[in-house]
């Protein structure tokens, strides 16, 4: 079971949220924005979802969901989710763990038998305090009991019984830690415990093992002892990284992705390094599957759609505004493209930066995209982005690129000798609306009836720019009216509120390698700076 996208209207944070274009490939999701911004809200969206799909009712608890009180509060349409295959939730389709996972110690006095985790639903929401290893512990214990009583375990020793439950843990504890082992589950009806070989020790207790070593563990059992409950479901882990060193939040991360059974997916929420690494590292394994989408800069107030972001840029962004001592050639872009745009303010903020990463970033991940102003702060030498950049990153290859605009082929050779790259096309609309990415959004929905309409508003859109005084190729004069009557054609729903995100969020994602207007960017941009 795979998410493909999820809506949160009025709901916690987000007046109208869509988070869309999940691939299916994706085994996990990653989410990241600063402290804040809304990431956990998604965990709450999932569970008011899964309550109501699995027939467990609802939390009525509406000061908590609902964002505004005035605006209309539907609670059975306040969130919708998509799974991919058209599949419907059912008991078992989510397990959530919150970022409040604290079980410091626990103690048994006897054996019981624990019912079916899915019948249930354990937390209501992502504030929830979130204790699962005492639980567990009966649970593996129950489960040692029933099967000496079974008779096709007969020819089977206890040792050999018990190495059935808990040798999985014990794997997962070795490939994350190394030095600290899962030993033996005691005695039930005495001092009920966990015990873990630990240096010299053999008999180490679950109450002496630290903060990060026990919230490792905590995870890690607990993914064990529930997939077979949760065989098909989604999985959420909020604040991955809580109370774990660097160097253990990227193997944890990747054990729990390997726990996990391959249909299911794993959400987390983090601002952390080592998982942003692993993750990373995932990637260049297997580039479909990881899936992560980025929460920074987003307005909770204004309706906004998301798609999966680039790895590498979001990557260095994180990276950089965490500290400036972990850098390593491993994980800084190498090429560090400053191209048109602003950092600051909400309109078109990031813009060109953004689509340049989203379009080249999966292919090209050592290149990264960033806005340094307008042209001619672009162009400019001294004081600048580039400069500035050159000197935060050393290492890096720094490079502008500017539109094409107006300049004659003089002025465009005269800037290359400069370093800089000058686009071979006006502006980046020019590759945004170009015929082959008109032909792909037809294609996609399935509107193909319509190719000859929806080409002709492209050429007709531009023939009235240059009535208003627009050179014949600006694309960008254009946009509002091509966006218009294409959203009218095609009966378009949620494709952007306006032009800007309309290329953004629903042209962007169709250019494909395979495709001309792919194509011409790469040989006028990444050719030039690699």
């Amino acid at each position: 079971m795979r998410v493909a996208s999820i809506q949160l209207k009025n709901f916690k944070r987000f007046s109208n949220l869509v988070i869309h274009d999940i691939p299916k490939s994706a085994k996990l999701v990653v989410v990241v924005g600063p402290n804040g911004c809304g990431k956990s809200s998604l965990f709450d969206a999932f569970l008011h979802w899964y309550r109501q799909r699995a027939g467990f009712g609802i939390n009525s608890d509406a000061l908590y969901y609902r964002k505004d009180s005035v605006e209309e509060f539907n609670w059975g349409q306040t969130v919708e989710v998509n799974l991919h295959d058209g599949v419907e939730a059912k008991k078992g389709s989510l397990y959530v763990r919150t970022a409040y996972r604290n079980d410091p110690d626990f103690s048994v006095d006897g054996i019981n038998r624990p019912g079916d985790p899915s019948d249930g639903v354990r937390v209501n929401r992502a504030i929830d305090n979130d204790q699962t290893v005492s639980d567990n512990y009966r649970r593996l214990v129950y489960d040692t009991m029933s099967g000496v009583y079974n008779e096709s375990n007969n020819a089977k020793t206890v040792s050999a019984l018990r190495e059935e439950l808990i040798g999985g843990i014990r794997a997962s504890m070795q490939n994350v830690f190394g030095d600290l082992i899962l030993n033996s589950v005691s005695d039930p009806l005495g001092a009920g415990a966990f015990f873990f070989e630990k240096g010299v020790s053999k008999s180490y207790h679950y109450k002496n093992l630290s903060g990060g070593e026990k919230a490792a563990f905590d995870l890690l059992l607990d993914l064990h002892v529930k997939r077979r409950f949760f065989s098909d479901a989604i999985y959420c882990a909020d604040e991955l990284e809580t109370h774990l060193h660097t160097r253990v939040q990227g193997k944890l991360l990747k054990e729990m992705v390997e726990i996990i059974p391959e249909s299911c997916q794993l959400w987390v929420t983090t601002h952390s390094l080592g998982v942003l690494r692993a993750a990373q590292e995932m990637i260049a394994v297997d580039p479909t599957s990881v899936c992560l989408i980025d929460f920074e800069g987003v307005d909770p107030d204004a309706p906004r759609e998301l798609v999966p972001s680039s790895l590498g840029r979001v990557t260095w962004e994180k990276l950089l505004s965490i500290t400036l001592d972990d850098l390593s050639n491993r994980i800084a872009p190498g090429i560090v493209v400053v191209c048109e745009g602003s950092s600051v303010g909400t309109r078109r903020k990031d813009f060109d930066a953004e689509i340049y990463n989203r379009i080249l970033g999966s292919q090209y991940p050592d290149v990264l995209f960033v806005s340094g102003g307008s042209s001619s702060q672009v162009l400019a030498t001294g004081v600048s982005v580039r400069e500035t950049l050159a000197r935060i990153i050393p290492t890096a290859k720094i490079v502008s690129l500017a539109d094409r605009d107006d300049k004659s082929d003089v002025e465009v050779s005269e800037i290359e000798k400069q370093g800089v790259v000058i686009l071979p096309l006006r502006n980046l609309e020019s590759f945004l609306f170009g015929q082959d990415v008109i032909e792909a959004l037809v294609l996609k929905e399935q509107k193909q009836a319509q190719l000859a309409d929806a080409l002709k508003i492209r050429s007709d859109a531009l023939a009235s720019s240059v009535l208003r005084g627009n050179p014949p190729d600006d694309f960008k004069s254009a946009a509002g009216e091509i966006y218009n009557r294409l959203r009218k054609l095609l009966s378009l729903q949620q494709c952007g509120n306006n032009a800007d995100a309309f290329m953004r969020d629903t042209l962007a994602p169709l250019i494909s390698p395979a495709m001309p207007s792919y194509q011409a960017m790469k040989s006028g941009v990444i050719d030039k700076v690699i």
